[in-house]
């Protein structure tokens, strides 16, 4: 078993980050689209994009911080102690790579899918939730497909 998550560790840590940001993405937009409804709005359209809008704020710096907590020492030259600026941005490239694609997919499915369920007459925190939860099953396996096959994020 330890052979295996060394083997695979990097990716690990990779899909817990993705999965620690999506929680609290998927709770924000939870929130902030029934709030939203309540208070501000009742756009079917309109809490649709709130709703995205929210997990994107709430994802993309957490999963930023929590990437970089488990990979920062591969960005550091072993024998200088110095920061090694081309790994960093060839990471770097290959995640806005991977997250262009996996995210365009992501942001057509949640939008779609909340709202036909917002359509529905369902409640706009339950719709928030049935669509990040669709979503979020297509966009991990298109974010692995993409960091394993395409861009190799992992491999050196």
């Amino acid at each position: 078993m330890q052979n295996l998550y060394r083997k695979y560790r990097e990716y690990i840590l990779f899909n817990k980050s993705i999965f620690i940001a999506g929680i609290c993405a998927f709770l924000a937009a939870a929130y902030v689209t029934q709030a939203s409804y309540l208070t501000y709005n009742k756009s079917n359209i309109t809490n649709s994009i709130v709703g995205l809008t929210t997990e994107y704020g709430v994802y993309l710096p957490i999963f930023a911080l929590l990437y970089y907590l488990d990979n920062r020492y591969r960005y550091v030259e072993p024998l200088t102690g110095t920061r090694n600026h081309k790994v960093i941005i060839m990471d770097i490239k290959k995640l806005i790579a991977s997250f262009s694609v996996s995210e365009i997919v992501y942001s057509v499915i949640k939008i779609s899918s909340n709202y036909q369920l917002l359509q529905l007459g369902i409640q706009p925190y339950q719709a928030s939730m049935v669509s990040s939860l669709i979503a979020s099953l297509v966009f991990y396996v298109v974010i692995n497909v993409i960091v394993i096959k395409v861009v190799k994020l992992f491999n050196r």
